[in-house]
C-alpha cells in the first residue's frame, strides 16, 4: 500500500525556506565560535571526557583536511539545501561537458558576501550537481582557518569543502584517475568588501595563483560566473581610502578574514536584518580551457592562460547577462 503525503502549504513552505537560510547564516557567522566554545567548556563539566577524546582524535585526524576531506553524502543530500535553494532560488546552469576522466580547476566568481551560489552548488545535491556532471567529485576550497575549529572542521569537511593551501589543491588535482573538481573563490575574501547590488568588480587582475595551479598539473580551467550573488545583501558603503576600509584590510591581515558589514531583511520583517533578501541566484558554468602541463611555467607563459581565462570569463557574461536582468551596459571590471 503507498501512503502520500499532502503537499505542504505554501506559508509553511516559505518558512521552512526562511529556517533553513537562517541556519546557514547562523553557521558561518555564529556555529564556528559556538564549537569553540562548547569545547572549551565541556573540559569543565562532568563530560570533559567528550572534549578529551575529541582533541585525541583531532590529533591523529589532523591531516584528513588537506586529504580531500571527509564528505558525508546524507549531508549534502539533506532536505534543509532544497529548501535553501528554493529560498532565492539558486539554480546551477551547465554550458558545456566535463569528462569524468579529466581533473578540473573552476574558477568561481563573484565572491559575494558569504558566497551562496559556492556552498550550494558545490556542496550540496541541492541544484543536482551530481546529475549535471555525471561522475565529477566537487571540492570546494575554503580559508584554512576554518579547520582549525574542533567540531567545525567536521561540518565542513561533509560538504567536500576543503582547506584553500596549495598541499590541498594537489592532492586533488594530482589524482590520475581524474573526476575531481576543485573550485575556487579566486577573489576570496578581499572581493566580498565589494559585493553589493548591482557591481560587477572582481578582484581578478593580479590573481594568477589558480591559474599557476592548472598548468602545473596540466588541468583545464573553467570559468563560472554567480549571476545574482551580489545581490542578495546591501553593504555598508566602504570606499577605497576610507577609514572604514582601511580597519577591515586591517582586520583581514591580522584574522585572514574580512568582515563586511552586510545588511538585508529580518527574520519577520523586511525592513533590516542579516537574512539574505530573496532574490535569484544563477551558476552559470562555462566551458573547460585546454592548459598544457608544465612542472615549472614562466611567467609569460601564465600571463598568456590568465589572459585567455579573463577573455572566456567576459565572453560568458556577456553571452548570459540579458537572461538574468542584467543591464546591456554593464560589464566585468577587473581590478
Amino acid at each position: 500500500m503507498k501512503v502520500e503525503f499532502a503537499p505542504l502549504s505554501v506559508p509553511l513552505q516559505r518558512r521552512l525556506q526562511t529556517a533553513s537560510v537562517v541556519q546557514w547564516v547562523f553557521s558561518f557567522l555564529g556555529l564556528a565560535q559556538c564549537c569553540t566554545a562548547a569545547f572549551i567548556a565541556l573540559f569543565f563539566t562532568r563530560f570533559w571526557l567528550v572534549s578529551a577524546l575529541y582533541a585525541a582524535w583531532w590529533l591523529i585526524d589532523r591531516e584528513k583536511p588537506s586529504k580531500g576531506g571527509r564528505r558525508i553524502h546524507v549531508l549534502r543530500n539533506c532536505i534543509v539545501w532544497r529548501y535553501m535553494r528554493d529560498y532565492f532560488p539558486i539554480t546551477l546552469v551547465k554550458t558545456a561537458e566535463l569528462d569524468p576522466r579529466q581533473n578540473y580547476v573552476v574558477g568561481f566568481h563573484p565572491h559575494g558576501v558569504l558566497a551562496a551560489g559556492a556552498f550550494l552548488n558545490f556542496c550540496t545535491e541541492a541544484s543536482g550537481f551530481s546529475t549535471l556532471f555525471p561522475g565529477i567529485t566537487p571540492h570546494l576550497m575554503m580559508l584554512s582557518l576554518w579547520f582549525r575549529i574542533p567540531f567545525f572542521r567536521d561540518y565542513v569537511m561533509s560538504g567536500g569543502l576543503i582547506p584553500s593551501d596549495k598541499e590541498s589543491a594537489s592532492y586533488v588535482l594530482q589524482k590520475p584517475e581524474g573526476g575531481n573538481l576543485l573550485a575556487i573563490i579566486v577573489g576570496g575574501a578581499q572581493e566580498a568588501l565589494d559585493a553589493r547590488p548591482g557591481s560587477f568588480t572582481l578582484l581578478l587582475k593580479n590573481r594568477k595563483g589558480f591559474v599557476r595551479l592548472a598548468i602545473q598539473h596540466g588541468t583545464p580551467l573553467v570559468p563560472a560566473f554567480s549571476f545574482g550573488e551580489n545581490e542578495v545583501f546591501d553593504q555598508v558603503t566602504n570606499p577605497k581610502g576610507s577609514w572604514l576600509r582601511k580597519i577591515q584590510h586591517w582586520l583581514q591581515q591580522i584574522m585572514g578574514i574580512s568582515l563586511p558589514l552586510f545588511h538585508a531583511r529580518g527574520i519577520f520583517q523586511y525592513s533590516f536584518g542579516l537574512i539574505p533578501y530573496r532574490r535569484p541566484i544563477c551558476t552559470v558554468v562555462g566551458k573547460p580551457i585546454p592548459v598544457q602541463k608544465k612542472q615549472k611555467p614562466s611567467e609569460e607563459e601564465v600571463d598568456q592562460v590568465h589572459q585567455k581565462y579573463l577573455n572566456e570569463l567576459s565572453k560568458l557574461f556577456e553571452k548570459h547577462k540579458a537572461k538574468y536582468n542584467v543591464p546591456e551596459d554593464s560589464h566585468l571590471e577587473f581590478i
